[in-house]
């Protein structure tokens, strides 16, 4: 099986288009309110809640490669190749990865923060109370540590290939239900794409099937030169 065959890896590196989008509206909800007497203790506050703890989270059970967060491939109606990739997905380089990535969210919390002054007359939320804009904030940053551990395991499979997937054992239903944190309703049941990569064996049937016919020109030739004589 190769892992480029699979439609749900490659939708999960949209990511790339979507975390900028996400940090711009961290940045507009925070503008609607002034930070508070002590802006520092409310960014550790928003880091640690709306990226640390998912981060942990996904640490013990990382995120599941066929869950979309609002959609998912039921475990039961994945094919063995799917199950297979599933034990693949998270080795501890990625696992590290991901993790860094939470680790790197405190910084841009910091500098979107002291941005949101400047966004204030544009946000959606004004005169918002600074509790209210934190709380609406901490969904937008897990999601942004799910769609980066995400884009993480789609690059990592989508890397591997045809030969190492063939020898993994797949992963039992039993094993991804305690071992992988699948969100999402059970309704994605896509075809795997087509790759064309039998083009040379196509050459060699076609000209199979022609040699047939030059053969039979080329029988006829001697039977019609005795039937002039």
């Amino acid at each position: 099986m190769n892992p480029r065959s699979e439609p749900l890896l490659w939708l999960q590196l949209l990511a790339l288009a979507a975390i900028p989008v996400e940090l711009l509206a961290v940045a507009l909800i925070l503008a609607g309110a002034d930070p508070g007497p002590v802006p520092a203790i409310e960014r550790l506050l928003l880091w640690a809640l709306g990226a640390m703890l998912p981060a942990v989270l996904l640490w013990q059970r990382p995120a599941d490669c066929w869950s979309l967060l609002l959609l998912q491939t039921p475990a039961r109606g994945r094919r063995e190749g799917q199950r297979r990739l599933s034990a693949l997905q998270s080795p501890l380089a990625v696992r590290l990865l991901a993790a860094g990535w939470g680790v790197l969210l405190l910084p841009v919390i910091w500098s979107l923060d002291a941005l949101s002054a400047q966004m204030a007359a544009i946000a959606p939320l004004a005169e918002a109370s600074r509790l209210v804009t934190m709380l609406l904030t901490l969904p937008v940053l897990a999601v942004l540590v799910w769609q980066g551990q995400q884009l993480l395991q789609a690059s990592w499979l989508l890397s591997r290939g045809a030969d190492l997937v063939a020898e993994t054992p797949a992963m039992t239903l039993e094993a991804l239900a305690k071992e992988r944190l699948s969100l999402g309703l059970p309704l994605l049941l896509p075809d795997p794409l087509s790759l064309s990569q039998d083009s040379p064996p196509q050459a060699v049937e076609s000209s199979s099937a022609v040699a047939p016919e030059e053969q039979a020109k080329a029988d006829q030739g001697p039977q019609l030169d005795e039937q002039v004589s």
